[in-house]
């Protein structure tokens, strides 16, 4: 006679939560907030001061106090939503049926692509802030294309920061980017998709078995909690280190800003380089360009920083180590600083 107990509430029940906080929590973090910022960014264009160097030429020196400084600038603009993705990141394997990730973006076509692209819209999120979410949607083995399609989809394809870019650098910018993140997102997707070996497809397989069966048992909270404790004591503490790192070092990143920056390809491939390292809150890249224009740089590596701020940055790149081969994350990295010299070269051909 089998004893065993099953304790998991109904998957009904853990629709039901996740669902509660997908929804109250970017209603409450993004998509009211952003609301009321575009119409502060048609009325003023503009939606604040550069959060990499204000109104300055310069970054500040490498200091300690220049990496507090950034740190503590960029968390208070980002710690409510980096909160919402760890408690999303982890809901999703505690809560939602493991089955249900695997049918929409498990499989190896362009579906799991385009879904993971899709869905990615709502969410609006900075790369480092939707990482835990692509790590829970990775343990809960969606594919590598479409995890990434969702991972690029929340900054890039991001509706609120299109609007506020229209609004305060003009609609052809806007353009630019939605041409040139829409085949990021999505053709990149597809590409690593095409990778993914008959071997590893098994292998994913197996473990998704294994994974329904755990998730069948025990309590849905305690398992949840559990998850959420393992993913913010392995991502925060590398999280906060690296972005202390990365607001030191600024003004090796960038460098005296103005005229002197033109539209060459050396400055193009730079720029690109260096905003694929940087990390930048959700729309930080807006003032961020309309300060350096205003200074009077090209709009050449103004284009590559259109596309390579937002995506990816050295700490989420870093938080989802575990979750793909580095093969992929190095392909991820190479294709954004493409896209940000093609985005450079087309805004200089195109007189922007």
């Amino acid at each position: 006679m089998n004893t065993t107990r099953h304790t998991s509430a109904p998957p009904a029940a853990g629709w039901m939560i996740f669902l509660l906080i997908a929804v109250a929590g970017l209603f409450y973090v993004k998509w009211f907030p952003y609301y009321h910022r575009a119409f502060t960014a048609a009325e003023t264009h503009s939606i604040g001061k550069s959060i990499l160097m204000g109104t300055a030429a310069s970054p500040p020196a490498p200091t300690l106090q220049a990496a507090l400084d950034y740190a503590w600038a960029y968390g208070k603009a980002i710690w409510q939503a980096m909160v919402l993705g760890l408690l999303l990141g982890s809901a999703v394997q505690a809560l939602v049926p493991a089955q249900w990730v695997a049918r929409v973006l498990g499989r190896n076509g362009f579906g799991s692509v385009a879904a993971g692209g899709l869905l990615a819209i709502p969410g609006m999120m900075c790369t480092c802030c939707a990482a835990p979410v692509v790590a829970g949607l990775r343990a809960r083995h969606a594919s590598p294309g479409g995890a990434i399609a969702f991972w690029l989809g929340n900054s890039v394809l991001n509706p609120a920061t299109l609007v506020f870019m229209g609004f305060v650098l003009g609609w052809h910018w806007t353009a630019l980017r939605l041409v040139l993140g829409v085949a990021l997102v999505f053709g990149l997707g597809w590409f690593l998709n095409r990778l993914v070996t008959p071997q590893e497809s098994r292998a994913a397989d197996e473990q998704l078995a294994q994974v329904v069966m755990q998730q069948a048992e025990g309590s849905m909270f305690a398992r949840w909690m559990r998850i959420l404790g393992r993913m913010a004591v392995r991502l925060i503490p590398e999280y906060i280190v690296l972005v202390l790192l990365l607001g030191a070092a600024r003004a090796w990143l960038f460098p005296h800003i103005g005229p002197e920056i033109g539209n060459g390809l050396v400055w193009i491939v730079a720029f690109a380089v260096a905003g694929m390292l940087f990390v930048i809150p959700t729309a930080g890249e807006v003032p961020i360009i309309q300060a350096m224009l205003s200074l009077g740089m090209g709009v050449g590596p103004a284009g590559a920083l259109l596309m390579t701020l937002p995506p990816v940055s050295v700490p989420s790149l870093a938080m989802l180590a575990r979750s793909f081969r580095p093969r992929v994350l190095a392909i991820v990295a190479v294709t954004v600083v493409l896209f940000g010299i093609a985005a450079g070269l087309i805004a200089m051909g195109l007189g922007f």
